[in-house]
This record gives C-alpha cells, structure tokens and sequence, in this order.
C-alpha cells in the first residue's frame, strides 16, 4: 500500500516539474494538465504551475466545453488571446480562464492510445503573443507529459 501511495507521488512530482520547466521556458505565469477521466467524460485540472488559488482543484469541465474540453474534443490546439473577447461561447464556460485571470492561452491535445485525453495549457495574465520557439517548445515539453499518461491512466 505504502510502496503504490509513493508511485503517485512521483508521478506526481514528474507532472509538476514538466508544468514548472515549460513555465520557466515560456515565461508563462500558468501551465496545466488537464485530464479526461478515464470513467466519463469529465475533465478535472489535476496538475498546475503558477497557479494563484485552490480554486483549479474544483473545476470539472465537460467534455466539448473550456479551453480543454474543446482542444480534447476537437484533438487541436487553440489559442485564445485578450479574454474574454472572441471567445466561441460564454466567458463562463472557461473556468480555468477565470480563476486563474487569463488574458492570453494556448493549449495543445495530449495523446493517450492515439485519442486526445488531455490538454496541456500555457497561460498569460496579460497580453501576450506567442513565438514560433515557444509552440516548439510546447509540443515538445508535450510529448514529455504524453509519456507519463500510461502511468497516470494506469492509477486512476
């Protein structure tokens, strides 16, 4: 029992650092993991960076729905720049965007068995524009977190 409460937490710490390196690469004030359960369609933030709050551990997205819920329904990556304006929906439907006072996104799919589980999110708190080096630096960091999924699936 002791030996699979360590794994997690590993796991865990291996997520986070991921979050933490594209954080510091990037100069981002917010990354994230979100993640589909593997029961449902529902889609919980289960790994952060920067964040200002608690307020992430609560939102439970549905699947089609926020910045995660469409990049994992679509399987594509989406950027949103001065939110809330131009924004598909209501400001509301992007929780993450809300509670972590975003202006600028960017979030890229997460493969798992070659469907989108996941969402990996980069987040401004201010106007900010993307470089080509920072979306390399994305997708790469990405395929890192993708690694980990089995694992993560695997415990969950």
């Amino acid at each position: 029992m002791e030996y699979k409460e360590e794994q997690v937490q590993e796991l865990e710490q291996q997520f986070l650092l991921v979050c933490d390196q594209l954080r510091q690469q990037l100069s981002c004030d917010f990354t994230g993991v979100a993640l589909q359960k593997i029961q449902g369609v529902d889609i919980t933030w289960p790994f952060v960076s920067g964040n200002r709050n608690q307020k992430y551990k609560y939102i439970t997205v549905r699947y089609g729905k926020g910045i995660a819920g469409r990049v994992i329904a679509s399987g594509s990556p989406m950027e949103i720049v001065q939110f809330p304006d131009n924004i598909i929906g209501k400001s509301t439907e992007y929780p993450i965007m809300l509670a972590e006072k975003m202006i600028t996104a960017y979030a890229m799919p997460l493969l798992w068995q070659g469907s989108p589980k996941g969402a990996l999110l980069i987040g401004y708190r201010s106007k900010h524009r993307l470089e080509e080096n920072d979306y390399v630096n994305l997708k790469e960091l990405g395929k890192k977190v993708e690694k980990l999924l089995p694992l993560y699936f695997a415990e969950n």
